[in-house]
């Protein structure tokens, strides 16, 4: 597997992030909304169809007890879906204060929410190279 797709799922923005196994680098893309409580496919599909992943790591929002958030099923869906339309694997890792962090990185109070969504899809996607890499 070398080119993959991460995404920072959310009801109303999903961030996106690109990378490959063979760095075990990810660099964040960016951040699709939602319509109409959906996912835009449509741009979803123009991300797959540009970058030709083989697979997709999508995040799984865990509370703090390492119980599963409210956003999990949610999280859940969104990847079981990626995996129907468009044949992709599908690994889902922990995202737990992964917007946090990248808050943190991209500067508190100044980066916009989208930076931070796609910058978060990029955490999820290192955590899951980095694991893999072990």
């Amino acid at each position: 597997m070398d080119v993959l797709l991460g995404f920072d799922f959310g009801p109303r923005k999903i961030g996106v992030a690109i990378g490959q196994t063979i760095t075990g680098s990810a660099t964040a893309l960016t951040t699709i909304r939602s319509r109409r409580n959906r996912p835009d496919w449509a741009r979803i599909e123009q991300l797959v169809h540009e970058w030709q992943p083989q697979g997709a790591v999508v995040g799984l929002p865990f509370n703090m007890d390492d119980t599963e958030s409210t956003g999990a099923p949610g999280a859940r869906r969104f990847a079981r879906q990626l995996k129907g339309r468009y044949g992709l694997e599908v690994y889902l890792v922990d995202e737990r204060l992964t917007s946090l962090e990248a808050s943190r990185r991209l500067g508190r109070g100044t980066a916009s929410r989208e930076a931070i969504d796609a910058m978060a899809a990029r955490l999820i996607l290192e955590t899951w190279l980095t694991d893999m890499a072990s």
